[in-house]
């Protein structure tokens, strides 16, 4: 297992179409293995998308169950993913790892419904709603080379300096 590096804005490749996966096979679990890991190593890693490391493949992990009284679907490995509907529309305050000195408002679907394979190959069917919706939409958008900055509400007026304490 091993942490992977986080590509930062304004790193141009981070606008890269990722590729369908095609092979399911040890290497890719072994890359999901480090993916994860990387992603609860960060602050507050509910979400990650392979391009935010490097690995242009339509592969995210979200996992939104630290989060107390927030209803989910613990550990969603997303190959391949796919939504298939939304509802309803919200703004809300998203940050990225891969943008780590700011904040910023996104509306994004209250619901979806999205199909995904797992890492044996499986397609299962999920429903999401809330924080863990706006999770899964936040790091899809990663899989169509889309950061948050791009779905910004107004560059003016939505865009917030991260505070460290």
């Amino acid at each position: 297992m091993a942490l992977l590096d986080i590509l930062k804005y304004p790193n141009e490749t981070l606008k890269k179409i990722s590729e369908p996966v095609d092979v399911f096979d040890d290497k890719l679990i072994a890359f999901l293995i480090d993916l994860e890991e990387t992603m609860r190593a960060g602050p507050g890693g509910v979400g990650i998308a392979a391009p935010q490391v490097g690995c242009f493949q339509r592969i995210a992990i979200v996992d939104v169950s630290s989060k107390p009284k927030i209803k989910h679907n613990g550990c969603m490995i997303l190959v391949n993913p796919e939504i298939k509907t939304w509802k309803g529309m919200k703004v809300g305050r998203e940050g990225c790892m891969s943008v780590p000195d700011y904040t910023g408002n996104v509306i994004r679907a209250e619901k979806i419904t999205l199909h995904a394979t797992n890492a044996q190959g499986t397609m299962i069917d999920y429903e999401c709603e809330g924080y863990e919706a706006r999770a899964v939409q936040h790091e899809l958008d990663h899989l169509d080379g889309l950061l948050f900055l791009d779905r910004l509400v107004s560059r003016r007026t939505d865009l917030f300096k991260r505070v460290v304490s």
